[in-house]
């Protein structure tokens, strides 16, 4: 049997496997499938609101879509059911893409990565809505290079549903020639949603999901939340990790956290300005996109993680894209990162669903187990400045007149 065939095989074990396991770990894994994505479908579809035109949302407008498909599919069986296949049938998609012929030892490494890392990170890197946006990257990144423009379009269509494809989309302007014609694609899906939402009457939402992330307290999860996170374990006084009923998702407070809560913000978009501005000064002294975009795309996304205040697991899926195309573009030099990034997926998923329930009451071993997995994190992405930093210089050829 060949070993393309090999990896298909995989690719359905891991999904059934991953998604069987949404149902019987701990902690709902897939609660937000049936609990919040369903409702705002059902919602829609009966005339009652839609989210992001009718009110204010924490997602772009196109998330909605994905959500409703899931439930044209769920004459089949539940709507987690129908989620898990929706996802499913993307990834199967960007992962015949990926392998091709089954040829290329990089892209079939890359495609064994991305079937571990689905492994390693379990259950809620399938069920949310950044596992639809997964292979519209990967298909996305994989284009670039020889189809810009639908690489751009298919970039922004995952942006307008989850904002950390816009990392990649920034990448793929500097890294790439064509630039160009990668804005303009952005430009185009941009012009588009927004005149949809619009015309549906929603002019006055369709930023609303920028207010809706700014406004955001420290999530648990969080690189940033670990010195909070460790007094509450250590029992100092005010202190504690506490539910928040708006966002829905647990957080922490204590001494001083409005004035890291109003820092994080900038802090972010200082530190992705300053791997985007080392990514153009590569660029500018002759780096080759081969070389360039997958650490930029890497640093950037990263960024995006370590320096939030918002730290949910399913935000390891962005990842996947980089380092898969590292992987097609230079096995040798990214297998470390790879496992790297395999190390956090699993650290991951013991921080949720399997330790989650003692990290809200601040255990010390969850607790320890999250902060490593958040230390691996800090350690990846400085990996990937560095060696943005190191991307060679193209050499110029130099023409002589005869």
């Amino acid at each position: 049997m060949s070993r393309r065939a090999w990896l298909w095989i995989a690719f359905v074990i891991v999904h059934l496997v991953v998604a069987t396991l949404g149902f019987l770990m701990p902690n709902i894994p897939m609660g937000d499938v049936y609990l919040v994505y369903e409702p705002w479908a059902r919602s829609a579809l009966g005339g009652f609101g839609v989210m992001g035109v009718t009110e204010e949302w924490i997602y772009p407008q196109l998330a909605i879509v994905p959500m409703v498909l899931a439930l044209g599919l769920s004459w089949i069986g539940s709507y987690p059911i129908a989620w898990a296949l929706l996802v499913t049938l993307a990834d199967a998609l960007a992962f015949a893409l990926l392998l091709g012929h089954g040829r290329s030892n990089g892209r079939a490494i890359a495609a064994g990565f991305w079937l571990a890392f689905i492994l390693l990170l379990g259950p809620v890197g399938l069920y949310r809505l950044d596992a639809v946006t997964v292979p519209l990257a990967i298909a996305g990144c994989l284009w670039l290079a020889g189809r810009p423009l639908i690489a751009s379009v298919l970039l922004a269509v995952a942006t307008w549903m989850k904002v950390w494809p816009a990392a990649l989309l920034a990448a793929a302007v500097i890294a790439l020639r064509r630039r160009l014609t990668v804005i303009a694609g952005a430009l185009l899906v941009t012009a588009v949603t927004v005149f949809v939402v619009v015309a549906a009457g929603g002019g006055a939402h369709v930023l609303g999901f920028v207010a809706g992330q700014t406004g955001r307290g420290l999530q648990v999860e969080a690189p940033v939340t670990g010195l909070f996170l460790w007094q509450a374990v250590a029992g100092v006084p005010g202190a504690t990790v506490y539910y928040d009923l708006d966002i829905l998702t647990f957080q922490v407070t204590g001494a001083g956290v409005d004035a890291v809560i109003a820092a994080m913000t900038p802090v972010l978009a200082l530190a992705v300005i300053a791997v985007a501005a080392l990514g153009a000064f590569v660029a500018w002294r002759g780096g080759s996109f081969a070389a360039l975009f997958p650490p930029l795309a890497l640093g950037l996304v990263l960024a995006f993680i370590v320096f939030n205040k918002v730290g949910s697991p399913q935000f390891l899926t962005w990842l996947i894209a980089p380092v898969v195309m590292g992987l097609v573009l230079d096995r040798r030099r990214w297998l470390v990162p790879a496992v790297t990034a395999l190390t956090a997926a699993l650290l991951t998923q013991l921080v949720y669903p399997v330790l989650y329930d003692r990290i809200i009451v601040a255990d010390a071993l969850a607790a320890t187990v999250l902060t490593l997995r958040n230390v691996v994190m800090i350690a990846l992405f400085a990996w990937a400045v560095v060696r943005l930093a190191r991307v060679p210089r193209r050499p110029r050829v130099s023409r002589s007149v005869s």
